[in-house]
């Protein structure tokens, strides 16, 4: 898109997720958001905003968002990186695996909420379930 923007893609087990970087200059970090392949219709906003701030209570890096001029929730972290030559190759690959991951373990709960009419507490429920052993 611009000299301080890449913008990729990376199939996941729930769709594909759009990988956009972005580097500020005047901030000296680096900005990683990773959309989700879902679109939030406009009457489901409210329950979805619900879902990001319950999802969000459980992160310790980044965050989910949903712009109030887009209808893709996207997950969102920024790196500081002033005084430095820049990001490490295992810091990139840290952000992009832990993005990737924050996206594959909550849509199914960003599907639920949507498709399936469910709650945020329903939604979170269901798609965090840890399954043990084998059936």
């Amino acid at each position: 898109m611009g000299d301080e923007e890449l913008i990729t893609q990376i199939a996941g087990r729930w769709g594909d997720y759009r990988l956009h970087f972005a580097w500020s200059h005047d901030m000296g970090a680096l900005q990683v958001f990773c959309g989700l392949d879902l679109r939030v219709p406009r009457h489901r906003r409210t329950a979805i905003a619900e879902l990001l701030i319950m999802a969000n209570q459980r992160m310790w890096l980044g965050h989910f968002d949903l712009p109030e001029d887009d209808d893709m929730p996207l997950f969102r972290h920024t790196m500081p990186l002033r005084g430095m030559r820049g990001a490490s190759v295992e810091q990139l690959e840290d952000v992009i695996e832990g993005a990737v991951n924050e996206c594959e373990r909550y849509h199914p709960a960003f599907q639920f909420v949507v498709w399936g009419g469910k709650s945020a507490a329903e939604a979170v429920a269901a798609a965090l379930v840890e399954t043990r052993g084998e059936a």
